[in-house]
């Protein structure tokens, strides 16, 4: 009897196994890291109260969510009102530090249209998109490949955005991923609410 056929067949299945082995593996780090991510976003949620060092709170909420969706880097942007410039607040990852303050021209990039239109985006090859803005890409040295969007809104008004660049795994920017940032960018409109209001009551009249 030839067992030529039935030996190579489990060799595959032997194979198959392996690399399934190896994906759930990767997808348990993966769930293990967002556990770890939703446990700091609700510690943060707790402290969304008057009072609060403001900035303090939006760079932790930040993390605690680039740590949910895997992204190497992200940022939260405050929209200028009077030039509608959108303004790098809090910034995580490679470029943090010079990155910090540096200003969007008004509807430029991914960030820009997102505030624009009031609507998420994920983009899945940024330089190949026509919204994409390379200026950030070449003044800092930075490679952006996929990026995930959302605004910041109260009401109609729009108080900046939050974007999330380059998951650290090879996979894209998933609907969970884009509903976490939803969150997240909701929990952060509270926030600088709260902060802005806060600011209103102790402005002497």
């Amino acid at each position: 009897m030839d067992t030529q056929p039935v030996v190579r067949g489990l060799q595959l299945e032997v194979s198959r196994l392996r690399e399934e082995n190896r994906a759930l593996k990767d997808e348990l780090i993966i769930l293990r890291g967002a556990v770890s991510g939703l446990d700091s976003l609700n510690a943060v949620i707790q402290r969304i109260r008057p009072g609060v060092d403001i900035l303090q709170l939006l760079d932790d909420l930040l993390a605690s969510a680039l740590a949910v969706v895997s992204a190497t880097d992200g940022s939260l942007l405050l929209l200028d009102e009077e030039s509608g410039e959108l303004v790098f607040a809090v910034v995580h990852g490679q470029a943090r530090e010079r990155l910090r303050n540096f200003r969007l021209p008004p509807g430029a990039g991914i960030a820009g249209w997102v505030a624009s239109h009031r609507e998420p985006l994920v983009v899945h090859d940024a330089p190949s998109d026509p919204r994409f803005y390379p200026g950030i890409d070449e003044t800092f040295g930075f490679h952006t490949h996929t990026l995930a969007c959302v605004p910041l809104l109260d009401g109609h008004r729009v108080l900046g955005v939050i974007e999330a660049i380059n998951k650290s795994t090879a996979r894209d920017f998933s609907p969970q991923d884009h509903d976490l940032l939803l969150l997240v960018a909701i929990l952060a409109s509270v926030a600088l609410r709260r902060a802005e209001a806060t600011a209103d009551e102790v402005t002497p009249a």
